[in-house]
């Protein structure tokens, strides 16, 4: 079955994890993959263009079949192997609804992130103002309350609709990429432990980005947040 799938994809990049973690959960190992570098513009390599269009990563590829978006590559793999692995859509229709939900959000969590961190990166240096700044980050801080509340709402130990389900597949990367750039669990106790606890999961310890393991230092942008 993997054998043949391709995977373009990017260290450190949560749309990329969202898609290597499903595979994982789908005991779909051994696909073909390539790593790219962002930083030398490997995403808008004619590998990557005559998968993908957009110039983008994740690009992923199943036979004939091409599913780009992230959410659409995790939605097609649990629907097309049902059956393999671990079931990621919970039976309970008020998990379901509420896996939907906090997956949809988990967009916007992920776009305020990306404001703060990559201002630098998206914002040209003519138009970079402090005060703009300041409110990014001040989004991404209620933003976070928002995501502390619904974990302390479900208690320890939970995932985000119930059972671990797309929902954590999406979500997760973005958690995780709060914490390698500083955001303080303390802070933040119900994302730390959740960060901390899923990060054991075999399937994301499996994809965890290799240059984070090769630095797992990180940086201190949200240490303040």
């Amino acid at each position: 079955m993997a054998q043949d799938m391709t995977l373009l994809w990017g260290s450190g990049s949560p749309p990329c994890w969202r898609v290597q973690i499903a595979l994982e959960e789908k005991n779909l190992q051994g696909y073909n993959q390539k790593l790219l570098s962002f930083e030398k513009m490997e995403h808008k390599s004619q590998d990557v263009l005559d998968i993908n269009a957009r110039g983008q990563l994740p690009s992923f590829k199943h036979g004939d079949v091409i599913v780009n978006e992230s959410y659409a590559a995790c939605f097609y793999l649990e629907s097309r192997f049902k059956s393999e692995g671990n079931k990621l859509i919970p039976d309970s229709l008020a998990e379901q609804a509420r896996m939907y939900q906090r997956m949809f959000e988990g967009l916007t969590f992920y776009e305020k992130l990306n404001a703060v961190i990559y201002n630098d990166w998206f914002v040209p240096e003519g138009e970079r103002h402090d005060s703009a700044l300041k409110r990014n980050r001040e989004a991404l801080a209620t933003e976070l309350n928002l995501w502390e509340g619904y974990l302390q709402k479900l208690g320890p130990g939970s995932h985000l609709a119930g059972p671990f389900s797309l929902a954590d597949v999406t979500v997760f990367p973005t958690v995780a990429t709060l914490f390698r750039f500083g955001l303080s669990a303390e802070r933040y106790p119900n994302l730390g432990e959740y960060y901390a606890r899923l990060k054991e999961r075999p399937s994301i310890k499996a994809s965890w980005p290799p240059h984070w393991l090769e630095n797992p230092k990180g940086q201190n942008t949200l240490e303040d947040i």
